[in-house]
């Protein structure tokens, strides 16, 4: 189910005007504060009335100003998530999940034992919001939004109050949530973690605008894609866990080529994803031997894109998907990299941080 955007709005200092598609899976708006990212989310979920506007979610029309369309937002089968959670302060995790639920309306869902063990919640449902940390806070909304069998989850930055230890412990459980549940989300966030670690597909925003869309590792591959600087820049790669070495290492298999990453607490056979800064990557046209680096992956050269200062992009094709390095142009020509050149790329072991690998989303 797809959600198309079109939006023109025009506020006292800012004007919206965008227009976008999303497809099933996880799309996140990125983009800094004050581009209009929570702007198209009141929009979608029917909070706000656009100037001038068509939105649609599969076939259904739920704002079109041409024709006076305007779907009231309890119609309209959103589930919002907010960065406060708003979770009725007087009633127990288990009576905020049950209110959710009233919303069902018979739609058919992962049942409540299977969302409060998904969650990982069943020790709360007696206490109240007062007793619960901010990660359990933000998991209880998750919940009660799921409990209502929306047709779409709308999460505008769900971690944006949350300290980054809290944020490490609810990540997993988005991406639970995409690899379980069939809802399309619509996630709103401008860090680059949230965005690697959940995202399919990425619309970009900036000053009302949209910058780009597409796939999560296209968006990302492109140095200006992001709207950031440089140091944004980096690759997604896919392996699976293979095993855990006694010395604090987890062995993957990267298409057939073992990578070496601290210990990640993912059960053998699990698919992960891994963000690599484009910054942390070495190439070498030769394999090399005698490094302390541990993993090396063999490559051959898509694209040598040169930038304006001393720096140069260098896209490889490799056994785990596209893996990015930004070199100089001096090591470029000295390496006389150019396309269908082999060549290996050299990541250091801990130059993947923990919050830089999650599960991978469904295909």
């Amino acid at each position: 189910m797809t959600l198309s955007v079109q939006i023109s709005h025009t506020f006292a200092g800012f004007d919206l005007d965008v227009a976008f598609e999303a497809p099933p899976g996880v799309t996140v708006l990125f983009g800094p504060s004050g581009s209009g990212k929570t702007t198209v989310m009141r929009a979608v979920a029917g909070l706000l009335k656009p100037q001038s506007a068509r939105i649609t979610l599969g076939d259904d029309v739920l704002t079109d100003t041409t024709s006076s369309v305007a779907v009231s937002p309890h119609k309209r089968q959103m589930g919002y998530i907010f960065q406060d959670a708003r979770l009725f302060p007087h009633l127990t995790v288990r009576q905020n999940l049950e209110y959710g639920a009233r919303f069902a309306r018979g739609a058919q869902g992962p049942t409540f034992n299977r969302i409060v063990e998904m969650l990982g919640i069943s020790h709360l449902l007696k206490r109240h919001p007062a007793k619960l940390s901010g990660g359990e806070t933000q998991r209880v909304a998750i919940g009660r939004a799921l409990l209502a069998r929306p047709r779409m989850i709308l999460a505008d930055e769900p971690l944006a109050a949350l300290d980054d230890p809290r944020k490490a412990d609810i990540l997993p459980y988005f991406e639970t949530l995409q690899a379980e549940v069939d809802t399309p989300i619509l996630y709103v966030t401008h860090s680059v973690t949230e965005l690697a670690r959940l995202a399919r597909h990425v619309v970009v925003l900036k000053s009302g605008r949209v910058v780009t869309s597409g796939p999560v590792s296209d968006v990302m591959s492109d140095p200006a894609g992001l709207g950031e600087s440089a140091r944004a820049t980096g690759s997604l790669l896919t392996a699976t866990v293979m095993h855990q070495h006694p010395d604090g290492l987890t062995e993957l298999d990267a298409g057939g080529t073992a990578l070496f990453l601290p210990r990640i607490e993912r059960d053998t056979g699990a698919r992960v994803r891994l963000r690599v800064a484009a910054h942390d990557v070495i190439l070498s046209r030769t394999r090399p031997h005698g490094l302390s680096a541990l993993n090396i992956l063999p490559g051959r050269v898509q694209s040598v894109r040169l930038g304006d200062g001393p720096g140069t992009l260098v896209s490889l094709a490799t056994p785990c998907g596209t893996c990015l390095a930004r070199i100089t142009k001096r090591s470029a020509q000295a390496l006389e990299l150019s396309e269908g050149v082999e060549c290996f790329a050299i990541i250091k072991t801990v130059a993947v941080a923990p919050e830089d690998i999650g599960g991978s989303p469904r295909d």
